[in-house]
């Protein structure tokens, strides 16, 4: 007898219907598995057959055969042990084969017979939602991740005595939960940092409060102590808030990597990654041989942060060119291309030398060779995809020993959501949001400066040999500072200021 079941396997972020199939006829006892599955899948037979026997379910002593549609591509994780109990149930005669037409199945069987969570429920709920299933059924430990799906009837079940059940009754085991992707949001707590705890460092902040106004890349600078990473820590305190297209996006991606919380599965503050300098360069871009979201992605809608960048490898830094440019990460690999989203804001700190006193000659005892090795270590092309670059002095003891405040995130976020308000408005219609995403034509288009400022970029460009793709970071950012003054034309003024910070990585580099 032949019963067949729906599942999903995940390749990157793509979510692949699987047809589970089974067939039960008569032979010689066996239990094969085809259609290419891995070894984690091949597994399955065994705790199927194990739980069904563990929960009184004995299968006929048949040949029964599971298959994986479409064959040619390979099949992993345990999540697939639900779908073939039930095709195997199914196909022996223990449930109508009727009762599995579109519904869609994923979980992990215990030897018991218990229900265990996996990873990659929510794409695989919305997948199921644009084929038009009737319900799913999910472990109960994912029932709240898959609950975000809103318009999508979602079982959860604990046990495979319960499957058995909702198949036959469904409508007894959809939960009518009260609880929403909003509830789920008042769950999660405040952030406890905030910019009022950095004393001084205007310039700094200024520079901090400008990035994220146009989603700039940035590069802080200073000695130790200073407090780069201070800065940088509280820069998602002043981003504006996720809408809830882009937090079920975040969540998307935190489920596929398997981060997400049981509790409060719903991503709701931007993404704040801060990678140790000892990471691969797979773990920047996601590794394995079907690739899953590496920190670069993890980091979308969000921040990267890498604090102490020279440390980092070389080809770790360099994986980040591709995706700064195209907001993109495209992996190949012998199974196929995988395309991450990789649409975050740069922040990055580093020491100006390896003791990290430079230029101060009465503390930094480098020679002028390790300085030049320690700065090496940054490409030219990598630094031209950064907007901003500003120093972060050391604090003067009168300023850190003052009982006066900095302005608090939340004043700083107003201005923000303020500026990109009239970005909002300007790119209507267009399929970017900020002035860190302009390119080519765009930037002539929208970025126009007036005479006294066109003299003084011109002059700034031959005197400081700046590079077409420098040109165009300076314009943006420029074109950032003029809409924090809702001015419809770039300034000497604006054009000054964005200069500013473009040399800084001269003094330096050079």
């Amino acid at each position: 007898m032949f019963a067949s079941v729906l599942s999903a396997c995940i390749l990157g972020m793509e979510v692949c219907p699987i047809q589970v199939e089974a067939d039960v006829s008569d032979g010689l006892p066996s239990f094969t598995m085809v259609g290419f599955p891995s070894a984690q899948v091949k597994e399955a037979q065994d705790r199927v057959r194990t739980a069904l026997r563990n929960n009184g379910i004995s299968l006929p002593p048949k040949r029964v055969t599971v298959n994986f549609a479409p064959a040619d591509i390979k099949k992993e994780g345990a999540g697939f042990d639900m779908p073939v109990a039930a095709a195997v149930m199914a196909a022996a005669g223990m449930i109508n084969p009727r009762l599995l037409k579109d519904v869609m199945m994923v979980g992990e069987i215990s030897l018991n017979g218990e229900i265990h969570a996996v990873s990659g429920v929510l794409p695989r709920v919305i997948r199921a939602r644009e084929m038009g299933c009737r319900f799913c059924i999910i472990p109960h430990g994912n029932l709240r991740e898959a609950k975000l799906v809103r318009d999508m009837k979602v079982i959860g079940i604990r046990t495979l005595k319960e499957m058995t059940a909702c198949l036959r009754e469904p409508e007894r085991f959809l939960e009518k939960e009260t609880e929403n992707a909003d509830a789920l949001a008042e769950q999660q707590e405040e952030e406890p940092v905030d910019f009022m705890d950095i004393r001084g460092q205007e310039g700094a902040r200024r520079a901090a409060e400008i990035a994220v106004s146009g989603f700039h890349n940035i590069l802080f600078i200073g000695p130790p102590g200073a407090g780069k990473t201070m800065l940088a820590r509280r820069i998602p305190t002043i981003m504006p808030e996720l809408t809830f297209e882009e937090s079920l996006e975040l969540t998307k991606i935190y489920s596929i990597a398997g981060l997400l919380s049981r509790e409060n599965p719903l991503i709701t503050k931007r993404p704040f990654r801060s990678p140790h300098h000892t990471s691969s360069p797979q773990a920047l871009a996601g590794g394995g041989r079907i690739p899953r979201p590496g920190e670069i992605t993890l980091a979308h809608r969000g921040v990267l942060f890498l604090d102490e960048m020279p440390e980092f490898s070389r080809r770790s830094l360099e994986i980040l060119r591709q995706p700064l440019e195209d907001k993109k990460l495209q992996l190949s690999r012998i199974s196929g291309t995988y395309v991450f989203p990789a649409n975050f804001m740069l922040v990055a700190a580093m020491n100006p030398c390896p003791c990290g006193y430079y230029p101060d000659m009465n503390r930094c005892h480098c020679t002028t060779g390790e300085v030049a090795h320690y700065l090496g270590k940054i490409s030219q092309p990598l630094l031209d995809r950064i907007d901003l670059c500003t120093e972060v002095p050391a604090v003067p003891f009168s300023q850190m020993n003052s009982t006066k405040t900095g302005e608090c995130s939340a004043k700083i976020r107003k201005r923000v959501e303020k500026t990109r308000e009239i970005q909002r408005r300007r790119y209507e219609g267009e399929n970017f949001c900020f002035n860190g995403e302009l390119s080519g034509k765009q930037i002539e288009k929208y970025c126009v400066m007036t005479e006294d400022a066109k003299n003084l970029i011109s002059k700034a460009f031959e005197t400081l040999g700046f590079s077409a793709r420098a040109y165009h970071r300076i314009l943006k950012v420029a074109r950032t500072i003029a809409d924090i003054e809702a001015k419809p034309l770039i300034d000497a003024g604006h054009m000054g200021e964005a200069l500013a910070y473009r040399a800084f990585d001269k003094k330096y580099w050079n």
